[in-house]
């Protein structure tokens, strides 16, 4: 029987759903296995979706919980007196969605005006043989008054102890003076702000506005708005809703990163200096026309260059004064469709709850896994115990700042900017980013002189001069590349707006590649559902021969191992074994012979077709003695036109996501950015790239060497 985490709210707001998917995310995370079920749902009156905890949970992980009861269901039963029918349903969906899990983490009922959610989760608690975690929102609640809550809380379900409330999560802890979050959210631990040790806080959650920012098209939706110009609707997000009724001159130190603002639609001096904002790459999240009036069609025109950038223009036929009023009552219930805000929060949370507490207090194996949760979860934690030493050439691209931000804020590495430093610092503070003290600024101008003579004697041998050398140091890619090459930091992250032929070019010719390898490859990590499996190669070699295939099925191997995948590597074509034949087919079949020979030590066969080498049915039939195929965690692909095709397809119809490309057979790190890349890809990029700068040696360390799952 698995250990029963069962959470219920400490008064209203408390934020049970987002605290319930934190904790199984955190859980994840340290390689438990845990599961999710939510046995009541819960849903407000005009609410026609899928119940969202229940929903999150699948559409962000492998979990499968079961369909939660229907409240109005529930209440039928007891209402009927047939209470025992409803708890043999709940214990139903309670094994369904348990499966071989070590904790399960139940969602309770909140208190409604219609029902007792107390009384009906103390028959739930029974039922499942769980303990109680209380979660509470502390706010702006008097802290004797959120104590005295706790407590009568914690008496309704037996009081604190072993078996009854083993603990609390505090949910929406302000932070002292001069403390502020994040532009992307504040991963600094917060003391506990209740001292009293019965309670024992497990978690302490900060407040962080960014969780609550809703989209501009959830403003559309709410408002009923017509999109004037749809721009970045569907990402932009808003942190503050200004009201813009005043003159220009005081209406300009609202206009800010993530502002949503409200005016008159014939204000056309108002649309304007909006304009000239956006050009000036301040991300407004939206520009809202009240009153059904248009903006004058010459006046759009002279706007089509700030609508470029991406500002979503919305109109409404109300007044300005309702439809700010209107504004205030959207609900900060998180929309289906936004899956972005909901893994921000789950992993936000996750990060603020003591695990080693509730893992010890369970007596839980921690196993090894790698879910994709717990691969991401471990390229941070690996990549924030080297503290190495990043440099990021497109240092004022808004991107590439926020993400040198975040790893500095989490301790992922030390990034340097490279850029014009008072550009750099105008990005950040329009896309209301604040630079930590661990990431650099670096004025390429100041410095680039000194890297002429080194670069010079590097490629005297291809006649370069100095006045060549110069030129191409203009080029922060280059200039970066340098650094790298003299050890001065431990690697490179670019092409966020540089092509991959940019991005390599120079680590080719100065960086080279290390001993042993035959080219410069890449592999994508995929976190498909239940698993993460590498991927190679799909972004750098067109038409690799067999003796090219073979080196990369070998540097892929050992990617796969260096980040705790156990290797077992599928060399794939349109035929399995000997059953095909024809160039294609050889070419594989002799990289495979090739590949074995050099490295007799690896798990490796081919040719495998993909559906062989991934499904444990089909390869019983096609290849039942291969050591390979059905349990195939690298899958190396004969030519760039079938491995990139395939990465795409699986990452964008399975909806997966893919880490990458990772370049390998360098003897310095350096590492491509797809130029569609989102924040979150440039800080796993720069994860693996500190990661890769800090095994040197190219031996998979032990530190992330795991079985797989």
């Amino acid at each position: 029987m698995p250990h029963t985490l069962y959470l219920v709210p400490s008064g209203h707001g408390a934020g049970l759903t987002s605290v319930a998917l934190g904790l199984v995310r955190a859980l994840d995370n340290h390689g438990i296995r845990v599961a999710f079920y939510k046995p009541i749902g819960q849903s407000a009156s005009d609410d026609t979706g899928p119940e969202r905890s229940t929903y999150f949970i699948r559409q962000t992980s492998s979990l499968k919980p079961a369909n939660p009861i229907p409240l109005a269901e529930a209440e039928r039963l007891i209402s009927a007196q047939r209470t025992d029918e409803l708890l043999e349903q709940v214990m139903r969906g309670f094994h369904e969605s348990a499966g071989n899990a070590d904790v399960v983490v139940v969602e309770g009922l909140v208190d409604t005006n219609d029902a007792s959610g107390s009384g009906l989760n103390r028959e739930l608690i029974r039922t499942l043989s769980a303990e109680v975690i209380l979660a509470g929102a502390l706010g702006t609640t008097p802290l004797p008054e959120f104590e005295a809550r706790l407590e009568w809380s914690a008496t309704t379900y037996g009081g604190f102890g072993p078996g009854r409330v083993i603990g609390c999560i505090i949910n929406r802890v302000r932070r002292r003076e001069g403390q502020r979050p994040s532009g992307y959210g504040d991963l600094t631990k917060l003391p506990s702000p209740v001292d009293r040790p019965e309670f024992n806080v497990i978690g302490v959650i900060p407040e962080n506005p960014e969780l609550t920012a809703y989209r501009t098209v959830d403003v559309a939706r709410h408002l009923g708005a017509t999109i004037v110009h749809e721009g970045e609707i569907k990402q932009r997000r808003v942190r503050n809703i200004s009201l813009l009724a005043r003159t220009v001159p005081n209406l300009v130190d609202v206009i800010t990163a993530g502002s949503l603002l409200v005016t008159p639609g014939d204000r056309v001096d108002v649309v304007l200096v909006v304009a000239l904002a956006a050009l000036n790459k301040i991300p407004i999240s939206g520009l809202v026309l009240t009153g059904n009036l248009d903006v004058p069609e010459r006046v759009l025109e002279l706007c089509r260059p700030a609508l470029a950038t991406g500002l979503p223009v919305l109109r409404v036929k109300s007044n300005s004064w309702d439809t700010a009023t209107a504004l205030g009552q959207l609900t900060q219930e998180i929309p289906v469709d936004d899956l972005e805000r909901a893994q921000r929060g789950m992993a936000f949370i996750a990060e603020h709850i003591d695990v080693d507490w509730i893992v010890h207090h369970s007596a839980l194996p921690r196993e090894a896994r790698q879910s994709p949760a717990a691969f991401c979860f471990r390229l941070t934690e690996l990549a924030r115990s080297l503290q190495k030493r990043i440099v990021l050439p497109e240092g004022n691209e808004p991107r590439t700042i926020r993400a040198a931000a975040i790893c500095g804020e989490r301790g992922i590495a030390r990034c340097v900017l490279l850029g014009d430093p008072e550009e750099i610092r105008r990005v950040a503070s329009a896309q209301d980013i604040e630079l930590p003290p661990s990431v650099e600024i670096l004025d390429p101008s100041s410095t680039r002189e000194r890297y002429v003579g080194p670069l010079v004697e590097l490629r005297k041998h291809k006649g370069l001069t100095p006045p060549a050398a110069a030129e191409l140091l203009e080029d922060n890619v280059w200039l970066g590349t340098m650094m790298l090459k003299l050890g001065e930091v431990d690697g490179l992250v670019s092409g966020a707006v540089h092509s991959t032929a940019n991005t390599i070019r120079p680590a080719l010719q100065i960086i080279r590649t290390k001993p042993g390898a035959a080219v410069v490859s890449s592999v994508f990590f995929m976190c498909l559902p239940e698993q993460v499996v590498v991927y190679g190669d799909c972004a750098v070699i067109p038409e690799p021969d067999e003796k090219t295939l073979a080196d990369i099925a070998i540097q892929s191997a050992d990617s796969a191992a260096r980040f705790g995948i156990v290797p077992r590597v599928a060399m794939i074509s349109y035929s399995t074994g000997e059953s095909g034949s024809g160039t294609d087919v050889e070419k594989v079949r002799t990289a495979t012979r090739m590949a074995r020979e050099a490295r007799p030590d690896l798990a490796l066969d081919g040719p495998l077709q993909y559906d062989a080498a991934a499904i444990p049915d089909v390869a019983r039939s096609k290849a039942p003695d291969s050591p390979v195929a059905g349990k195939a965690t690298v899958f190396v692909f004969p030519d760039l036109n079938t491995g990139n095709t395939t990465y795409k397809a699986v990452q964008r119809n399975a909806h997966v996501i893919s880490i990458g490309p990772m370049l390998q057979g360098l003897r310095r790190p350096v590492n491509d950015l797809s130029r569609g890349a989102l924040v979150e890809d440039i800080v796993y990029t720069i994860a693996i790239t500190a990661i890769q700068a800090g095994d040197r040696s190219e031996a998979p360390p032990s530190s992330v060497h795991r079985p797989a799952p």
